[in-house]
């Protein structure tokens, strides 16, 4: 079967910070239709799909030409929404899983991870990240940190910050390091294959993930690898109305 890959964007209403976020008009589209404009400019992306559990969602993305799967109301999670999705879906085999409330995404990064998969069979899973930027606080629990081995497969994705910086005094050979550009902050968006995708969501969550609340730590406590593409900077994800208003000055500068 030739390779193909899909978008997913899992939306849901119920969001408990922002209910009907995907809804929420930014720049005078509904957000969710910010993030399907922009998954439908990336390359070697053969479908964007919009999966959701409520009517009013998917009636929407029908009016801007979105095709829509609608999944059961019990996941727990986007990325078991994805995983539904893709059982029924037939001719692929990679899927996307970006977010919802990300109507900054760049096209291009969704771009470099489907082609960063299809040209290396042994990718099962992918992922970005970006250095923190000097304003960023990289104490804040909710800014994910991620540290990489040499080949740029993750070691580890934690709400603290990792490494520690025990000291920024210079060693034989090295210049004195910048701590705030040891730490690299990840990115909210995943590649699988679909055959992984379909294994992820059979594993239940491990002590790592149940501790950090980050179900990534779940393909690493069974020993999968996680590629990681870095990126010179991220895009704003909407938690709450105040984040709708700097998503919009972005849209609209």
């Amino acid at each position: 079967m030739p390779a193909n890959v899909a978008v997913v964007i899992p939306a849901r209403y119920a969001s408990t910070r922002f209910p009907g976020k995907p809804l929420h008009l930014i720049a005078g589209k509904p957000l969710i239709q910010h993030v399907w404009e922009r998954c439908r400019r990336a390359k070697d992306v053969a479908e964007v799909i919009v999966a959701t559990d409520d009517m009013r969602i998917a009636e929407m993305a029908f009016t801007f030409g979105a095709e829509v799967s609608f999944t059961s109301d019990t996941h727990r999670s986007g990325t078991d929404r994805c995983a539904e999705v893709a059982t029924r879906m037939r001719g692929f085999t990679h899927i996307i899983n970006v977010q919802g409330d990300e109507p900054c995404i760049d096209p291009k990064l969704v771009s470099r991870l489907a082609k960063a998969m299809l040209g290396d069979k042994k990718i099962s899973m992918i992922t970005a990240a970006h250095p923190f930027a000097m304003q960023d606080d990289v104490m804040n629990p909710n800014l994910v940190k991620v540290v990489l081995d040499r080949h740029s497969d993750a070691i580890y994705f934690s709400r603290s910050p990792i490494p520690f910086v025990r000291s920024t005094a210079p060693t034989a050979g090295r210049k004195k390091a910048k701590p705030p550009h040891v730490f690299l902050r990840h990115l909210g968006i995943y590649g699988y294959t679909t055959r992984f995708l379909q294994q992820f969501v059979k594993w239940k969550p491990g002590i790592l993930e149940e501790a950090e609340q980050l179900e990534q730590l779940r393909a690493l406590e069974n020993g999968a690898k996680i590629r990681v593409l870095l990126t010179k900077s991220g895009s704003i994800g909407v938690d709450t109305p105040d984040d709708a208003l700097i998503a919009e000055k972005l849209l609209t500068s």
